[in-house]
């Protein structure tokens, strides 16, 4: 099946400036699902996901974090966080006229679309997360993007390096996925640096405690074998949401590579949250 596809942007007045936001819509209709990327991805590498839920009749719009994609890049760790990643998807919603949304992603968006149903549960209708990072992920997290920060900060020309090299490859070329590896590593170093840096000194995701009182239904996936994202974070937070349903990948590569099962459970999730009547619990919890 078809649907329609719009790119879209929008603006965010802060204390620092103003900064642009680019999204892309698929489809159409009042049952939203937003979906957010993994740390420096683009966010077309929820294109296939996107286009499958779109196809069951969601509207599913796909947005470009602070930092990321064809948003600004500004160079200043302080505008990067998971609540300012939280604030731009409610912008997000303010400017779409949709009251409420189910807000989904991978690895970076898993976590800030906790960070949503935190700081704005009224805005909430589902959540669909990959791959959180919690608890279990610090070590691996450390391992991964520290020396990605070093590099950045004290040898940019190993990012520019990297940015010439791969840059002019023609995306239409070559397979969906390279794309996307190719996309992720067009960076400039003082954006990554700054995004790296904001990142590593703020809250990584809401506390246990604020977990546990997201009322919202959700779709917790989880990878064996992943260090980066331990399948202990995603079970653990399954068992912290009141209204969790876990799902077991069977590999890290399932959702890129053989999509279909997965994606039947997701657009079933979000149907489902949508066909419910919406809901008026908020937090109890703080």
């Amino acid at each position: 099946m078809l649907v329609s596809e719009r790119i879209g942007q929008f603006f965010l007045d802060t204390e620092d400036g103003r900064d642009r936001l680019e999204y892309t819509e698929y489809g159409s209709g009042d049952s939203w699902v937003v979906l957010l990327h993994g740390q420096l991805m683009p966010r077309r590498m929820h294109q296939p996901l996107a286009r499958s839920l779109a196809a069951e009749g969601l509207h599913v719009v796909t947005l470009d974090l602070l930092g990321h994609g064809r948003s600004d890049r500004p160079a200043d760790p302080l505008v990067f966080s998971m609540t300012a990643f939280a604030e731009q998807v409610v912008g997000l919603l303010d400017h779409l006229g949709a009251e409420q949304a189910v807000i989904g992603g991978t690895s970076l968006g898993a976590n800030v679309s906790l960070e949503v149903a935190d700081i704005a549960p009224e805005r909430v209708r589902g959540l669909i997360v990959e791959m959180p990072v919690l608890d279990n992920a610090l070590e691996a997290g450390i391992l991964a993007f520290g020396p990605l920060l070093f590099a950045a900060r004290f040898l940019p020309f190993t990012i520019h390096g990297v940015r010439l090299l791969t840059r002019p490859i023609p995306r239409g070329i070559v397979p969906f996925w390279t794309g996307i590896v190719l996309d992720t590593l067009d960076q400039r170093p003082d954006s990554v640096a700054a995004v790296v840096h904001g990142l590593f000194f703020g809250r990584v995701a809401p506390s246990s405690r604020r977990r546990r009182a997201i009322a919202a239904p959700a779709l917790v996936v989880g990878h064996p074998a992943d260090p980066i994202h331990p399948a202990a974070d995603a079970a653990m937070l399954a068992e912290e949401l009141p209204d969790a349903t876990f799902v077991k990948a069977k590999n890290i590569l399932e959702w890129r590579f053989s999509p279909d099962r997965l994606n039947r459970i997701a657009a079933g999730f979000a149907l489902r949250c949508w066909a419910e009547p919406k809901s008026g619990r908020r937090r109890t919890g703080a």
